[in-house]
């Protein structure tokens, strides 16, 4: 039982109205704060919490590790979401869950044993200043896709040249999150966040050569951006951006609901 606060609402109306037990209600639920496991304490409570279930970062952790949290998840109808994921591990998790999907380029993998809810409304768009960056960028598409949201992408538009980027100056207006993923001197967020009205997710990457540190260079020159509008996540953290972008676009979709009169 997928146990967000729809579900919740509907498990306590029906213990309400008699059509469930007491008994039976303890029971579904007696598992909702964590599930201990001998490495891990699965977090049942992420979606009732957060809106999204627990994500899995499968870097560091065995297989049979990331499976033995999946299992918990799904028993519970939790979505899966596995990042920073090698193909070989994905191949071994897709054994036992052969409907899940594997996304090499991002190291991300998706399974949802029940249909994840869709957002209409906003746009998530992620950008990407070259072609090296894109792993990264997908990792933030992956996950702000997994979450349920619009997303497009448009990549290899970075500083060298600009007149890629202003070729789609209808995008970022159509945008309501723009991700922006950058590495080298990481000058593309600040390009970007001075053109729009909206949030600009900066990621830096650990493109570039020796003087760049490893994305350090990136990280610096992004979190002392002249453009107000730009926030900044870790180096090469594709998900955190992905994450806080679909967060912010659920706040779009519940802002423009609540503007839609009654019939």
């Amino acid at each position: 039982m997928n146990m967000d606060a729809n579900a919740l609402k509907q498990l306590l109306g029906s213990v309400a109205a008699g059509r469930t037990s007491v008994d039976d209600a303890v029971l579904r639920l007696k598992r909702l704060p964590f599930e201990g496991l001998q490495y891990a304490h699965v977090d049942h409570h992420r979606s009732l919490r957060k809106g999204f279930p627990e994500v899995i970062f499968g870097q560091g952790k065995s297989a049979g590790q990331i499976l033995g949290i999946a299992r918990a998840m799904v028993q519970a109808g939790d979505a899966v979401l596995v990042t920073r994921l090698s193909e070989r591990k994905a191949r071994q998790i897709k054994a036992e869950f052969p409907d899940a999907v594997y996304h090499r380029r991002a190291g991300v993998l998706v399974y949802a044993p029940e249909p994840i809810r869709q957002y209409r409304d906003g746009l998530i768009l992620v950008v990407a200043a070259g072609t090296s960056d894109i792993a990264v960028a997908e990792e933030a598409a992956v996950t702000a896709k997994a979450m349920g949201h619009p997303v497009k992408t448009l990549f290899d538009v970075g500083v060298s040249g600009l007149h890629r980027l202003l070729d789609h100056d209808s995008l970022l207006a159509e945008a309501s999150v723009i991700i922006v993923v950058a590495g080298m001197e990481g000058a593309l967020p600040s390009v970007v966040g001075g053109l729009v009205d909206k949030p600009v997710i900066a990621v830096p990457t650990s493109v570039g050569y020796g003087a760049s540190l490893g994305g350090i260079a990136a990280l610096l020159a992004m979190l002392n951006s002249c453009a107000s509008n730009v926030t900044v996540v870790n180096i090469d953290n594709g998900f955190g951006a992905g994450y806080v972008a679909a967060l912010i676009n659920a706040l779009v979709n519940r802002r423009r609901s609540a503007e839609v009169p009654p019939e």
